[in-house]
């Protein structure tokens, strides 16, 4: 299976195999727009949890108990301020987070020693509370909006200024989009809390989608620098191996990535019930998900799109179609059809650069 794979992306590298993903865009788009209507309909409907940290409150900690049933906590707040509605969390096998809106230092101790007498635990030991004022909260949430603005407009200038293309720049900046709205929205179908560790996770797989992106345009750059010096094939061909060339790179990546979050996210969040590993991995997994996809079936078509619009590219994809086309009526070699470059290996002398040049197929 092993050198099957290898066998695989070997023939993918070299062009003797190929998936015109390019060239089937319109497909990737309508499956990306679907979802992003999807995820920003769930972000209207049910909307965003935000945590305890975004929106202000209370929170007591219920420790060593042995029976962590969680309406006897809503039951128990609910006695000390009937107008509450609590939200209650288990912790591991033996603990309960109750969050509130904002109590006064009465009610909070009234309500720990309602909790401590309810689950029969000593309230000086096992019963923990902390306030977080709505001030706090709404300083947060700005920093994390921010945070994430600065993260895209630095990744916009950077992206400008090394590949100096601000058609790769844009495209990547889209698929940014794409990964954060698909992820944002998974976290509202979901229902799960909105924390601070959130917020880090999709930061971390914005930096993610971006690293697998850059990569995959690197070699769209190698491959079409010579596009308007050659009459063989057709910018959005070039950019199509390149993405074959990635591809095994890409899924080799996200396995590896995949790996140890899916252990982070199922292990520790559902088996050890860890919230904040929870909140974090959920990100990343999803996150890690679409940037693969974004990063194969939407970055480098949508700048072959956005390409496809200079006239000079235009002008030399239709001379590129228009002899192709002639040299088929006239019964001549036929080079590859689109999204089927190959490129030779076989001369190569040990050591020697990997950037081929293509070579035609010829029909038999």
């Amino acid at each position: 299976m092993a050198s099957g794979f290898a066998q695989w992306g070997n023939d993918l590298y070299t062009g003797r195999r190929s998936y015109d993903i390019v060239g089937r865009r319109k497909i990737w788009f309508a499956i990306s727009a679907v979802l992003v209507l999807i995820s920003a309909v769930l972000l209207v409907r049910p909307g965003l949890n935000p945590g305890i940290e975004f929106r202000g409150g209370s929170e007591f900690v219920v420790s060593g108990v042995s029976d962590t049933d969680q309406q006897l906590a809503i039951d128990t707040v609910l006695a000390v301020s009937p107008d509450e509605q609590p939200k209650v969390t288990t912790v591991g096998d033996s603990a309960l987070r109750v969050q509130t809106s904002t109590l006064t230092n009465d009610e909070v101790t009234e309500v720990k020693n309602a909790l401590a007498a309810a689950y029969d635990v000593e309230e000086a030991t096992n019963v923990t509370s902390s306030f977080i004022g709505p001030s706090w909260g709404k300083d947060i949430s700005q920093k994390a909006i921010t945070g994430i603005v600065v993260f895209l407009l630095l990744a916009a200038v950077v992206m400008t200024l090394y590949f100096r293309n601000w058609r790769m720049a844009a495209a990547a900046l889209i698929a940014l989009f794409h990964d954060l709205i698909i992820t944002v929205g998974v976290y509202a179908g979901v229902g799960w809390e909105v924390t601070p560790a959130t917020v880090i996770g999709f930061l971390t797989i914005l930096g993610y989608s971006i690293y697998d992106t850059v990569v995959v345009f690197d070699k769209v750059r190698e491959n079409t620098a010579d596009t308007l010096q050659q009459s063989r094939y057709t910018y959005s061909e070039k950019a199509n191996l390149a993405v074959n060339q990635t591809l095994v790179r890409s899924i080799n990546t996200s396995v590896v990535a995949l790996l140890p979050v899916s252990a982070i996210l199922f292990v520790g969040a559902f088996i050890l019930g860890a919230g904040t590993l929870r909140d974090i991995a959920l990100a990343l997994f999803v996150g890690m998900l679409i940037g693969t996809f974004s990063s194969v079936f939407i970055a480098t078509p949508v700048e072959v799109a956005l390409r496809e619009r200079e006239p000079a590219i235009r002008e030399h994809t239709a001379k590129v179609l228009a002899a192709r086309a002639a040299r088929a009526a006239g019964g001549q070699d036929e080079l590859e059809p689109a999204g089927q470059v190959r490129v030779a290996v076989g001369a190569l002398k040990p050591g020697a650069h990997q950037g081929f040049a293509a070579q035609p197929k010829r029909k038999r």
